[in-house]
């Protein structure tokens, strides 16, 4: 499959026409801005078509809106524990027990950027237990957690399976690209990993254990991962606002080891890919009801291969499945970068800026592009 490249140039221009591109990321209005911008986006663009008896692209389901926000079914309104501040947030998460809810108000703001600079510790959410606040509630933006530290190594440790985080704004240091650090490290004569490496990233979400759930968030400005799934299965990530985890090289929305996920409902925007994995055999992800809304540094959706980790196989992951998204940008929408040990199917997806699926979609043996909506209204 071959792919139809468009130059830097032209994607400078697609992105510079996003009024979300000039949004100060350090503005502790940003959730409302943004719930404002992509509610706008919502109503006046259609996210999904049906023609005949199947639909194409991504559709909300009773559960709430596409990005989670108002109108979301399943906010949490209280809890066990009801904190206000950093101190009190993390002397709840050490009592908490399984099946309890840590719960923070709407309208606080923690920052925890000297614990993480001066302690190098992140907030440590054992197994069962809830962190929510209530975005989308009667006008809640939802309370942010924040860190303005570029080494951020993560904010939020998940400690055991069946964790949940719901309805807060996880914002990050680094919205920013850095295209000229990336040249120098990786450019002709350039150093290599050692330089780019010099430069401190941040993690959002951090996870080994299986079956984490993360819902009705807001996830921004992350340089290396809003969420990074390192291992477990059954992680589900749905109705979130994940965007600006753009750091060139790195960038992810949401990014798997040895892990596997459901990821729904979701909107993202201006991540390197929103949706990324290493390959390794175990690796994989079902995508289904996403929308990206229109700005990436490269493509939207990523599988590495055994060429990226050098590990003399050709494994893209094992099974990956993407289907009914939409994808409103005019880069690569997927690209599986070897052969996945099972397969990735390609299906029901609304590419209205792509013509066919070589535009669309780059793969190799084991990858099945079919039956998707392209720009000329035509199945393919």
């Amino acid at each position: 499959m071959t792919t139809k490249k468009i130059n830097r140039r032209q994607f400078v221009a697609a992105a510079s026409m996003s009024s979300l591109a000039v949004l100060n990321i350090g503005n502790s209005a940003l959730g409302a801005e943004l719930n404002s911008e992509f509610d706008s986006v919502k109503k006046e663009k259609p996210t999904w078509k049906k023609i005949g008896d199947s639909i194409y692209g991504a559709k909300a389901d009773e559960t709430g809106p596409i990005g989670g926000g108002k109108g979301y079914k399943n906010i949490i309104t209280s809890g066990d524990y009801t904190v206000d501040s950093l101190e009190s947030l993390i002397e709840a998460l050490a009592k908490a027990k399984a099946g309890q809810v840590v719960f923070i108000p709407g309208d606080k703001i923690i920052d925890m950027t000297t614990f993480i600079y001066i302690d190098k510790i992140m907030l440590n959410i054992p197994e069962g237990v809830t962190l929510a606040s209530d975005r989308g509630h009667n006008g809640s933006e939802g309370a942010q957690i924040t860190s303005d530290g570029l080494d951020t190594p993560g904010m939020i440790l998940v400690n055991g399976p069946n964790v949940r985080i719901s309805g807060i704004r996880l914002q990050g240091p680094n919205p920013k690209r850095y295209l000229d650090h990336h040249k120098r490290a990786f450019g002709p004569g350039g150093p290599g990993h050692p330089y780019y490496y010099k430069f401190p990233t941040s993690n959002g979400i951090n996870c080994k254990f299986p079956d984490l759930e993360v819902d009705n968030c807001i996830i921004t400005a992350f340089s290396r991962a809003g969420i990074s799934l390192q291992a477990g299965t059954r992680h589900h990530i749905h109705h979130n606002l994940i965007h600006r985890c753009q750091y060139n090289g790195l960038g992810y929305g949401v990014s798997h080891d040895k892990a596997s996920s459901i990821i729904e409902f979701n909107q993202f925007n201006e991540n390197k890919h929103s949706l990324a994995g290493t390959g390794s055999p175990g690796c994989g992800y079902i995508a289904r009801n996403n929308v990206e809304l229109g700005i990436s540094l490269q493509h939207n959706f990523d599988m590495h291969g055994g060429r990226d980790r050098k590990d003399n196989t050709t494994i893209a992951g094992t099974t990956i499945e993407i289907y009914n998204n939409t994808f409103l940008g005019p880069l690569m929408a997927v690209v599986i970068r070897g052969v996945p040990q099972d397969k990735c199917d390609v299906h029901h997806n609304w590419m209205p800026t792509h013509k066919n699926a070589s535009s669309a979609v780059r793969a190799e043996e084991k990858t099945y592009t079919t039956n998707n909506l392209y720009a000329d209204g035509k199945v393919a």
